[in-house]
């Protein structure tokens, strides 16, 4: 080997060593750590009782014991009687001094989401304060973490944020408000948390979590990560870790794995490397979805050491669902304390026992809806064993946007027409709604051009219906509604340009009226989500903002909701002129064709004299029905982009009080805004105002 090839290899073996030498005596400072801590928890703790902790041989743990007494940081005292030739040692003062640089300074515990595994309790209440054996779950960690004198302690909350607040007065903590928990994942969580982790050493809990023993300590030796053994295949995230513990890898399932699961510890060194990049990921575009554990997997190597903190089985709990719950606490097979439960159990005559299979499903920007199905056992009703249905709920405010009563008249209004789901419950006094649930249904799709006709040939026919109702949607007067709203709640109207826009919207206003078009039932909400492709057809359902309209309200609302421009817009107006009143199978169809002469004859008799509503049966027409009756394609385009303005301005309302109750809809609201402002100036340019 050449001289200089010796030398390199040299200063390889040397570096290696001088690595080798450093992390050795990392994980002493950490092992010594550790046996100082648990002999100022329990002095008694003899040498076998100190291995077992540390999770290695009695000769190592008597090599440590020794160079802690050889550093001043322990002393020896005689041997415990009966207990062999055990020694016991006690802290010096130094050892004392020593172990205050790694005090536990605070906590957080991380509460603001939703819980949807927890629905429908957590519609009432947050995931952190359902009880376990009659003791809330963030109660219990807040007990346990003061029990071992940690009293700096901050909430993170969002959801129903206000149920927290009593927190601070039983327990004198903190609450820190949230502002994305709707919008974004736990990286914005740790984003604005970042002041309660730097300069600190902090624990980082989950509300939502139970620990059977106390956990926590006042001195911790290094950051760590829980963990708990997953037998058998798992989808949890999964460490590989270093002969010393250090998290060296994570990955998504395995099998028999030890696995990221309860709560974690940064050092103050650590939160100062990690929050940086925190704040990174935190601006990077796409990272809404990310976990902050995101972050730290893909910065492992970046970052100072995380050790692994392995727990003993049946010692932590994270409850996937209510199902869950309900096998460790039998208090919630039949007594929930949730007002949906009830209410299932009530309309059905069954035990809460009986509500199985329970799910969250896509909130609505109006309500919370909940999937359940009823068990099939013969104690069930027949009429409903083993059936699925779902419950809605409605979300906060509703009470002042919606009238249930309206909603409730138009359920049975349109029942014989047989195009909306079916009820087997509704409240008009709270709203409250449970449904038949259709397996395999699905959402419309109005990119397809087959799909977009259906709903449109549905929607027509909703139209042409005859049906009136004594209740109208009223866009000028839900306008001032809204508005009326805001102020009561006490907010401002964000847009800067308000005054002159809510004064074109009344130019605007006057346009439409000098129309006098007629009112037929409207669906006013024919957003895409609202028409399920059924084993039993096509279905329209969510009818809380109907009422007698100008049917083209119903298109213009299909295309704000859709986003499509103002030329897509007229694509969607000749895709209801052309669809059919009913598709060709239907056997009513001849029926309804064959009134189109006398009925639209009566329509226009009607029109002339002025009067508001449809007859009793409205005209149908070959050129679009009644809602396009009478109507060149330029005018009839120009109402549509009337009502898009309108209806973007109103949503837009809708959504500046639904922030003021503390809900977020991102771009929605501009959007929305937008749609008037460009809407007015197509009727500007057309001459119409």
């Amino acid at each position: 080997m050449c001289k200089l090839k010796y030398e390199h290899k040299c200063k390889i073996e040397a570096q290696n060593s001088k690595a080798i030498e450093g992390e050795q005596k990392v994980m002493q400072n950490r092992e010594t750590t550790i046996i100082l801590r648990t002999l100022f928890e329990k002095p008694e703790s003899t040498q076998r009782d100190l291995a077992e902790t540390l999770g290695v041989s009695l000769g190592k743990t008597n090599q440590l014991l020794q160079g802690a007494v050889d550093q001043g940081l322990l002393r020896k005292q005689s041997s415990e009687e009966g207990r062999g030739r055990n020694v016991l040692y006690a802290l010096t003062e130094e050892g004392q001094q020593a172990l205050e640089t790694y005090r536990v300074d605070a906590a957080l515990v991380l509460a603001s989401g939703f819980g949807s595994r927890f629905v429908p309790l957590t519609y009432e209440t947050p995931k952190g304060l359902l009880e376990v054996f009659g003791e809330r779950m963030i109660e219990r960690q807040i007990r346990q973490l003061q029990e071992v004198g940690i009293t700096d302690i901050t909430i993170m909350v969002g959801y129903l944020k206000e149920k927290f607040d009593y927190l601070i007065d039983k327990y004198q903590v903190k609450l820190l408000y949230n502002p994305e928990y709707v919008t974004k994942n736990t990286l914005a969580t740790m984003y604005h948390a970042a002041s309660v982790l730097r300069g600190k050493n902090c624990y980082i809990l989950s509300s939502d979590n139970w620990m059977r023993e106390n956990m926590y300590h006042r001195y911790e030796a290094d950051s760590w990560y829980a963990a708990s053994f997953m037998k058998g295949e798992t989808r949890e995230w999964a460490m590989e870790t270093a002969r010393n513990g250090a998290i060296k890898e994570v990955h998504v399932g395995g099998c028999d794995q030890w696995c990221m699961y309860g709560p974690v510890y940064f050092t103050r060194e650590f939160s100062e490397k990690f929050l940086p990049m925190i704040e990174r990921y935190y601006r990077m575009p796409g990272t809404e979805s990310f976990y902050w554990e995101d972050v730290l997997i893909r910065n492992l190597k970046q970052l100072p050491p995380i050790y692994i903190n392995r727990q003993p089985e049946d010692e932590i709990y994270e409850f996937e669902n209510l199902e869950e719950l309900r096998q460790f606490d039998e208090k919630y097979v039949n007594h929930s304390g949730s007002e949906a439960m009830q209410l299932v159990s009530k309309v059905f005559g069954i035990p809460e026992s009986f509500i199985v299979h329970i799910k969250c499903l896509k909130a609505g920007m109006t309500n919370k809806s909940w999937y359940f199905s009823v068990l099939d056992t013969p104690e069930a009703p027949e009429t409903c064993r083993g059936q699925a249905y779902i419950c809605r709920i409605p979300g906060p405010g509703t009470e002042k946007l919606i009238n249930r009563f309206h909603e409730n008249e138009v359920y049975k209004a349109v029942a014989g027409l047989g195009i909306t789901e079916e009820l087997v419950y509704f409240n008009p006094e709270n709203g409250y709604k449970i449904s038949r649930y259709y397996h395999g249904a699905r959402n419309a799709d109005y990119g397809n051009p087959v799909e977009l006709r259906q709903c449109m040939t549905l929607l027509k026919r909703l139209h042409n219906s005859g049906i009136v109702l004594q209740h109208d949607f009223d866009l000028q007067k839900e306008m001032e509604r809204y508005e009326g709203y805001i102020r009561e709640a006490g907010a401002e109207i964000p847009f800067e340009d308000y005054t002159e826009v809510r004064r074109h919207a009344e130019e605007v206003f006057h346009f439409v009226a000098a129309q006098k078009r007629p009112k037929t039932i409207a669906h006013i909400d024919s957003v895409k989500d609202n028409f399920i492709f059924t084993d039993e057809g096509l279905k329209m359902i969510d009818w809380e903002y109907c009422g007698m309209a100008d049917p083209l309200t119903d298109l213009a609302m299909a295309a704000i909701y859709s986003y499509m421009s103002f030329d897509e817009a007229k694509n969607l107006m000749e895709v209801y002129r052309n669809a059919p009143l009913q598709e060709p199978e239907n056997p009513t169809a001849d029926e309804v064709n064959a009134k189109k002469p006398a009925l639209m004859q009566e329509f226009d008799t009607a029109r002339a004299s002025g009067e508001d509503h449809v007859p009793a049966e409205s005209p149908t027409a070959a050129d679009g029905g009644i809602a396009l009756h009478g109507l060149c394609d330029e005018d009839a385009s120009l109402l549509v982009v009337a009502y898009m303005g309108l209806g973007g301005l109103l949503w837009a309302l809708w959504c500046v009080y639904k922030m003021s109750l503390g809900e977020s809809f991102g771009d929605y609201t501009l959007r929305m805004y937008r749609y008037f402002k460009d809407a007015y100036k197509i009727l500007q340019k057309s001459g119409k105002i």
